[in-house]
């Protein structure tokens, strides 16, 4: 393995009991983890034994293919052949679904559960607020379920809200949190949190299910272990304690996701939970020259409680930083976006898609983007609307939903009349309350007749219409999944009344063709012809209907056995990130400028880089000004990030005015440019530290 350093070395050949690999920004920590998952395999370690687990897709991606290239797997196997083992690659909520659909009778749920992303989520919360009387403008459901989600990923059960509850929304929140939870049982549905915290219960209350899930595994390993909550802490501890072949990677210095749970405290006191652990520092940066990294580490080591690391260049010094200072923050805007085009008409050798603009903020953005507009330069804004929240792909999904599971009751309500078919908003309430009032589904009260009797005409229409497509489709998959497990498949009529439903064979079914029957069947392209006539809006939306069918035809070219509950599962956990991996790995790949906030660039790197608002309230945020000590060192790491993304060339940059509350108003220079620069005994820092903490009061409590 002469590709591997002398530290990536140690770390690929310990290949037995806890291993902490520290993996400073940019020095090769996938190559670590791909060469020592296939060092184990090579030493004798079964592949489907080895249990790798990230937290992104696009991360579980990359690391499949590498170690696919490592052991020459191929992608696909021709029929007949027997497939390679392969180690088992997934993010922390992909394994815990895994483990539910095992285990979820233990809980009290059927095995074909259903995953809400956070619009369903929301709109649970929203009918429950509304039951307990509790207004928007008192609790909005995005903040009900914050609440509810920091509760979930602390231990903190709807027992115990009350207890827990500090502020007054709090206070409200926690009486709808049991109500919630009961809600989503009664749907047979998990949130996001609920399919850590579930399957975490299983593992922690339930020793025989604790048992059976930790032998499927010899060897654990966990990518970017500084962004683990307590929840999947304990995940990992109770999978790896038996055998003790645990190996984390990450990186305490770049722990920057504390606000949504994330507890650096994990990778810091690794040691002290695993005493026998062996330690590997990967402190060789391959991807920033040495003035880069010089700043980086200067800028670092003002965090008391990290690990000790110092990141070393495998480059040559190359260019200084600069601190750039500009008037305000139009003229920041304008003054980088014009050097930037200067560069792009004077320099053959950089590119549009070499820039990238990191902000704190998501007010930040908006002044450069009016200036790229007047200099017509191209860019994206990572975190534009996902492929997943589009309304089309929304319906779609909504249907395949309630095709495969019809008391899914959030499916059903978004799809009963779309297209229009007769049911009209009083038939629909008059449906929700019959099945309130019988703690049943609505899809149960439609079957009743006197229910639909008492239905204008139209309505029954509709009903009708609903109950041949629901059959029909329905059929299908059922024949279709059973075939695709060699069973006997139930018998079924190709001939549909569902609103002219396309006649397929049983021998040719598949699922993309049964998906792109069902969208004929509902005449859903005609629908968005008639609601959408411009041609660019009717043409963008159309495509992502075909975007739809083209993502179940990869599902099903990459997948043994098809399923379309598997398939649904994967598209809810894909859509949890800021839009499909594919979506996000296109915008990457165009030739534009990048802009996008230090969360969002954590993985990335560019070859110049301008970290742009660098003023105290800003980067370290208000808020963390007015917290304590480990929120400011939280902000430090964010802006240690930040520093490290820039391959060649690195601007931090400072407006010295910015309108704030309708005027213009000084800024104080953020305390990080004295700590990079190494001027942190200069007063004019103390000063700056000073006056911004007491903006940050005045703007809490409301003055100004």
């Amino acid at each position: 393995m002469a590709e591997l350093n002398p530290p990536q070395q140690s770390a690929v050949d310990t290949l037995s009991g806890p291993l902490l690999v520290l993996a400073g920004a940019g020095t090769g920590k996938t190559r670590v983890v791909t060469f020592r998952i296939a060092n184990l395999i090579r030493h004798g370690t079964r592949a489907d034994r080895i249990l790798a687990v990230t937290f992104t897709n696009k991360a579980s991606q990359e690391m499949h293919e590498r170690v696919s290239h490592q052991l020459k797997i191929p992608k696909r196997v021709r029929r007949g052949q027997s497939a390679p083992q392969r180690p088992v690659i997934g993010t922390f909520h992909s394994h815990c679904v895994q483990i539910l659909k095992r285990h979820a009778k233990e809980l009290g749920y059927p095995e074909k559960f259903t995953i809400y992303d956070r619009s369903d989520a929301e709109s649970v919360a929203r009918t429950v607020l509304r039951e307990i009387k509790v207004h928007e403008d008192m609790l909005k459901p995005s903040d009900f379920l914050n609440i509810v989600s920091t509760w979930k990923n602390l231990g903190v059960r709807p027992d115990q809200a009350n207890s827990a509850a500090i502020t007054d929304k709090e206070h409200l929140a926690a009486s709808g949190y049991k109500r919630y939870q009961r809600a989503l049982k009664l749907q047979a549905a998990f949130d996001f949190d609920d399919l850590l915290v579930c399957a975490e219960q299983l593992l922690t209350e339930n020793d025989r299910v604790r048992r059976e899930e930790a032998s499927r595994y010899d060897h654990i390993l966990v990518d970017e272990y500084q962004d683990t909550n307590g929840t999947q802490y304990r995940i990992i501890r109770s999978l790896a304690i038996d055998h003790r072949n645990l190996c984390v990677v990450g990186d305490d210095d770049q722990s920057i996701y504390g606000w949504r749970g994330a507890e650096v405290r994990h990778i810091l006191n690794f040691k002290n939970d695993w005493p026998e652990a062996t330690v590997v520092r990967l402190e060789d940066n391959y991807r920033s020259t040495d003035a880069i990294l010089q700043m980086a580490n200067r800028l670092i080591v003002f965090n008391a409680h990290r690990h000790d690391k110092t990141l070393r260049a495998a480059r040559p010094n190359g260019q200084q930083p600069r601190i750039l200072q500009f008037p305000s923050e139009a003229e920041e805007a304008k003054g980088i976006v014009e050097e930037i085009a200067g560069r792009l008409r004077n320099d053959p050798m950089v590119e549009a898609g070499d820039f990238a603009i990191l902000f704190r903020t998501n007010e930040q953005p908006r002044p450069f983007e009016m200036e790229l507009r007047r200099c017509k330069l191209p860019y994206v804004i990572t975190g534009s609307q996902s492929f997943f929240d589009r309304k089309e792909v929304r319906d779609l999904i909504a249907y395949l939903r309630w095709i495969d599971s019809p008391d899914d009751e959030l499916a059903l309500l978004r799809v009963i009349n779309v297209p229009p078919r007769g049911m009209g908003a009083t038939s629909v309430d008059k449906l929700l309350k019959r099945a309130v009032a019988e703690s049943s589904s609505v899809w149960k009260v439609m079957q009743e007749r006197s229910m639909v009797a008492s239905l204008p005409a139209p309505a029954q229409g509709g009903v009708a219409k609903l109950k041949a497509l629901q059959n029909d489709f329905h059929a299908r998959l059922q024949a279709f999944e059973a075939s695709a497990r060699n069973e006997e498949a139930p018998s079924t009529s190709t001939k549909s009344a569902a609103e002219g439903t396309a006649k397929t064979t049983l021998g040719k079914e598949s699922l993309t063709r049964i998906v792109s029957d069902l969208i004929d069947a509902i005449k859903y392209r005609e629908e968005v012809e008639r609601l959408y006539p411009e041609p660019d809006d009717c043409s963008m939306r159309l495509g992502s209907i075909e975007e739809v069918i083209n993502a179940v035809a990869e599902y099903e070219q990459e997948t043994d056995t098809p399923t379309i509950h598997d398939f649904l599962s994967s598209v809810t956990l894909a859509g949890r990130e800021f839009g499909s991996p594919k979506e996000k790995e296109k915008q990457m790949s165009r030739n534009a400028i990048s802009l996008m906030t230090y969360h969002s660039s954590k993985g990335l790197e560019f070859p110049i880089v301008y970290m742009v608002g660098m003023e105290e309230g800003i980067l370290p945020h208000r808020k963390s000004i007015i917290t304590d000590a480990d929120a400011v060192d939280e902000e430090r790491r964010l802006c240690y990030v930040g520093v490290t993304r820039a391959q060649d060339e690195l601007s931090l940059s400072l407006p010295m005015s910015r309108f704030k509350w309708g005027k213009a108003r000084p800024t104080f220079p953020s305390r990080f440019l004295y700590e990079v620069t190494g001027q942190a005994d200069n007063p004019n820092r103390v000063k700056a530290i000073r006056g911004a903490a007491e903006e940050a009061k005045k703007a809490a409590s409301g003055k100004k």
